[in-house]
């Protein structure tokens, strides 16, 4: 029986995918489950039309994040903060501050799609680079300066 798959299973397929399974599984499991449909013709063709328009709209949101990714290469987000005599920052600078100064330069970008790279949050005076994931495979290097307030 030929099945259209609604969610990831494991040892079968992912969400989308069109597989035969054997009869008893898909009716008294999969189906029951909520974790497929039945593929009939009529199935198949809205199928093929949703993975068509999801295509277009995948390709559109890819283009957006390329264009921000270029913008953001390289870019270079000075933090102040209060340090002591020794150049150790009294608390930690972590992503959100440097979601706060990207949003200050005018680009928005949710604070978990920063990482800053070796270490979760900085405590010292000095240049950091961090990744900033623009989508799923789309990723920017910034430069992140902390400096005494």
């Amino acid at each position: 029986m030929e099945i259209i798959l609604k969610q990831d299973v494991p040892n079968l397929g992912h969400k989308d995918d069109i597989v035969v399974v054997k009869n008893g599984y898909a009716t008294n499991y999969l189906i029951p489950q909520g974790m497929a449909t039945m593929a009939t013709p009529s199935a198949k063709k809205m199928h093929a039309e949703n993975m068509k328009q999801r295509a277009h709209k995948e390709a559109k949101l890819r283009e957006e994040a390329q264009a921000l990714a270029e913008k953001l290469e390289g870019i270079q987000v000075t933090i102040a903060t209060k340090v002591s005599s020794t150049g150790k920052i009294f608390g930690s600078v972590n992503n959100i501050q440097v979601a706060d100064a990207l949003n200050e330069k005018g680009y928005e970008i949710d604070r978990r799609n920063i990482t800053i790279i070796g270490e979760d949050k900085l405590q010292e005076v000095g240049i950091y680079e961090a990744v900033v994931k623009c989508y799923k495979d789309i990723k920017a290097t910034i430069k992140i300066e902390v400096v005494s307030e």
